[in-house]
């Protein structure tokens, strides 16, 4: 068994849209360097839900998207996402960077030996 090789310079960004944006911040991601990421569906309210008729608050399902991209990558993606999503508008998510501690993945052992790490 080969020992863990730890990533440490990463960060997650969570991307909070409503289901229609969550190909183009998808996308978006990918063609700045984010390489992975996770979707799942939330369900949830905001200022603009709770602005419906009546002033009632109202559950509306979100698609909830996280990357784990370097640090050198995060404001890049960040931004790429930000703008794709249109989050300048009220009402089309919410977004996050997380400081992650420590990840681990596969590291093939030619990028290891590039950046001469051990493991």
């Amino acid at each position: 068994m080969s020992e863990i090789i730890y990533l440490t310079d990463v960060a997650a960004i969570t991307c909070i849209v409503n289901k229609d944006r969550s190909d183009a911040v998808l996308l978006a991601a990918r063609d700045v360097g984010a390489h992975a990421a996770i979707v799942h569906t939330g369900q949830g309210w905001g200022v603009r839900e709770r602005l419906g008729a009546w002033g009632v608050a109202m559950e509306t399902e979100k698609d909830v998207i996280v990357f784990v991209v370097s640090s050198d990558q995060q404001d890049l993606v960040f931004e790429a996402i930000y703008q794709v999503a249109e989050l300048n508008a009220p009402g089309r998510g919410f977004m996050f960077i997380s400081p992650v501690e420590q990840a681990a993945t596969y590291v093939p052992k030619a990028v290891r030996e590039e950046l001469q790490v051990e493991g």
